[in-house]
């Protein structure tokens, strides 16, 4: 089935299991950026709509409701994905408006769930990297028994960001709770991937320390 159809019936199913401003929010709500995130973005990385779910109602800190332009609800997931345009997200907001907002993505990530946000215009021009966002996210809970040296591998990409320096075996053996030897055989695998490069020490003769290489999230 392609998108447009399995988009339409995707939608359909949702406006069937909703009464009152649930469904009117979808109706008025799921338009022009809504669609293309589907169709630029979720569409391409996962094929289906399986528990994506859209204009998601949930309650804010004053026990306001809110729609969400997408929740995705898994039994171990809460992951709520918005679409921001620069208009009404950022020239035409006010600053009680901007302060809702920081506010409310900060109680939903107190109550279980994870806020992401893409721009519009990525959505629109940059779907590519939207996508290889999308993806980061999402591999951090999908991973099965045989996938395992790959979710090792994206963790070891992830400290090398949050640590902002070259890894050394040692980060790696104390991050993931493995042996040094173990430690040494990923990173070089993930330099044989183009993902880090290798640095010796003043000698030359022995590899230290281990450099991210720019854009090394594409590869995951």
């Amino acid at each position: 089935m392609n998108f447009e159809d399995m988009h339409a019936q995707w939608i359909q199913y949702h406006l069937q299991k909703r009464k009152g401003e649930r469904k009117g929010r979808l109706e008025r709500g799921h338009q022009t950026a809504e669609k293309l995130f589907c169709h630029n973005v979720w569409w391409p990385l996962r094929g289906n709509f399986d528990d994506l779910h859209p204009e998601y109602e949930v309650l804010d800190w004053r026990g306001h409701s809110y729609f969400c332009d997408f929740v995705w609800l898994t039994p171990t997931v809460k992951l709520v994905i918005e679409i921001k345009g620069f208009g009404p997200h950022v020239r035409d907001m006010d600053r009680q408006k901007y302060c809702n907002e920081l506010n409310r993505e900060t109680f939903l990530s107190a109550i279980g769930f994870q806020v992401i946000s893409f721009a519009y215009d990525d959505v629109a021009q940059r779907p590519d990297l939207c996508i290889t966002l999308l993806r980061l996210v999402l591999s951090r809970y999908q991973f099965s028994a045989p996938d395992l040296k790959g979710a090792a591998e994206r963790e070891i990409v992830r400290l090398a960001y949050a640590l902002a320096r070259p890894l050394r075996p040692i980060d790696v053996e104390k991050h993931l709770g493995i042996n040094y030897r173990t430690s040494v055989r990923a990173l070089q695998s993930l330099c044989g991937k183009g993902v880090f490069s290798p640095v010796t020490g003043a000698d030359g003769k022995y590899v230290v320390r281990y450099v991210l290489q720019h854009n090394a999230f594409h590869g995951l």
